[in-house]
């Protein structure tokens, strides 16, 4: 009698598993039949692209512009047939206005394709092709592209606003001729990048930090020129009403008008005295205007007792050379705007380039009613081709200077100054047995000379001596 219950239970246990197969079998036809209208059957596989994912990634490094490229080629192609077939469809006043547009809007994309097919770089000659499939490798697997751009190299925010190319509102070229307006930064300023950031990590809106010191050594160090900042610089405290002009070329400014912070010196009767080490070592005395300052350019100071010659030309005399032509120059020096002061009184207008080394030099030559300029030797003089009438240098270019660096120097001096102009090297000094290359340097300018004169340096035991000139650009005539 337990037999046919058996029986029935085993009968009843097979149907339950029958129909738990079929259920189940028809749950993964389901799923098979969903997941393949987003992944191809291929996907789906084991396949080499997964499992021997490193020379898939080998092959995909080197060539993964090349499969954006052959995929925007299959859309491109596929748009051009789509267009191609509604041209051949009958138009007339009765098409719909949704035809029209979607026409158009197919020519659109069809444009920005072409657009990013030209900025792909060109990989021929390799194929990508495995069974009419573009083999693919899962995006967690491909390598990191490092990005080209500058702004993706900072943190600061500020300086990724600044670098990046900022396109002109209305989408057109400016009256520049550029559709937008390209930022710039030294080369230098990469490698500087921890001071960089510390110099762009402010508020906006708010006051800088008082921070001169840190950019001065950008600059320096080539990341010149530096970005803009968008806060307010500091000033001194109590800023005073300067000097009027008939008295402040020849008088110490008023201390309250500059920040005296990051110098030695709090105060420019320290600058101007002998008894602490301040300022720049070449220019010690550049702030003692009445017994050091005052008599340069018009009378001869220095002359050298066993020879009786002097590397110090006088102003009138360099002036009689071109009388009445000389009218605006450059003084690329190390002083406190004394020779812009003196050349002002024969009607010549000079700029200072300086920087402040030690001192506020800048501050200073302001303050006495002339125009400091702001730049460092690394950078190209802000002057247009052939139009200085003079350039002059004292203190500067010595025996420190590489020769190659000199070269690039002179060549931009000689590319503002006019046919004609005045070049005039100033008591440049350098070792003995350095002066002869030196002098080839100056020699490769092809200049007219006026001037030039060798004299010892008598305070390093005879083992130094100083180069003057006055040299005259020649005019060069146009080649085609």
């Amino acid at each position: 009698m337990r037999k046919p219950n058996v029986l029935m239970k085993l009968g009843s246990f097979r149907g339950v598993r029958t129909s738990i197969f079929i259920l189940g079998t028809f749950a993964l036809l389901i799923a098979i039949a969903t997941l393949s209208k987003f992944y191809s059957i291929r996907s789906l596989l084991v396949t080499d692209a997964f499992c021997n994912y490193n020379v898939d990634l080998k092959i995909e490094g080197r060539n993964g512009s090349q499969v954006i490229r052959t995929t925007v080629e299959i859309v491109m192609e596929k748009i051009r047939k789509e267009m191609s077939d509604l041209r051949d469809l009958p138009m007339d006043s009765s098409s719909p206005a949704s035809l029209l547009r979607h026409s158009a809007f197919l020519a659109d994309i069809l444009g920005l394709l072409e657009s990013v097919q030209e900025s792909l770089p060109s990989n021929e000659g390799i194929g990508y092709w495995h069974n009419s499939e573009i083999k693919s490798v899962h995006p967690l697997l491909k390598p990191k592209q490092q990005s080209d751009e500058p702004a993706d190299y900072f943190l600061i925010e500020e300086i990724r606003k600044y670098v990046k190319v900022k396109p002109n509102r209305l989408g057109k070229q400016n009256f520049m001729g550029a559709n937008g307006t390209f930022t710039s930064i030294g080369h230098a300023c990469f490698s500087m990048k921890k001071e960089l950031e510390e110099y762009m990590d402010y508020d906006v809106g708010e006051i800088c930090n008082d921070d001169w010191k840190l950019a001065q050594k950008l600059m320096v160090h080539g990341c010149d020129p530096l970005p803009r900042r968008r806060c307010f610089s500091r000033a001194p405290q109590l800023y005073s009403r300067p000097f009027y002009i008939n008295e402040s070329m020849w008088k110490l400014p008023d201390n309250r008008n500059v920040r005296w912070s990051q110098y030695r010196c709090k105060n420019f009767t320290c600058l101007a005295s002998n008894a602490t080490r301040k300022g720049f070592f070449k220019c010690a005395d550049c702030f003692n205007l009445t017994d050091h300052e005052m008599p340069r350019w018009i009378k001869h100071v220095d002359i050298d007792p066993i020879t009786n010659l002097t590397a110090d030309f006088l102003i009138p005399e360099v002036l009689d050379i071109k009388p009445g032509e000389i009218r605006i120059g450059l003084d690329f020096s190390i002083g406190t705007g004394t020779f812009a002061a003196r050349m002002r009184e024969f009607n010549v207008t000079v700029v200072s380039a300086i920087i402040n080394l030690g001192a506020p030099f800048n501050e200073m030559i302001a303050l006495r009613g002339l125009v400091p300029l702001y730049i460092t030797i690394n950078q190209r003089v802000p002057f247009f081709d052939n139009t200085l009438d003079l350039i002059h240098t004292t203190r500067f270019l010595d025996g420190w200077i590489d020769f190659v660096l000199l070269d690039f120097i002179l060549y931009d001096w000689d590319r503002v100054l006019r046919p004609g102009g005045l070049l005039w090297i100033d008591s440049f000094f350098c070792a003995k047995e350095d002066m002869n290359d030196y002098l080839e340097v100056f020699k490769m300018l092809k200049y007219k000379k006026h001037k030039w004169v060798v004299v010892p340096k008598r305070d390093k035991d005879d083992r130094e001596v100083f180069f003057s000139a006055v040299l005259e650009k020649p005019p060069r005539p146009f080649r085609r």
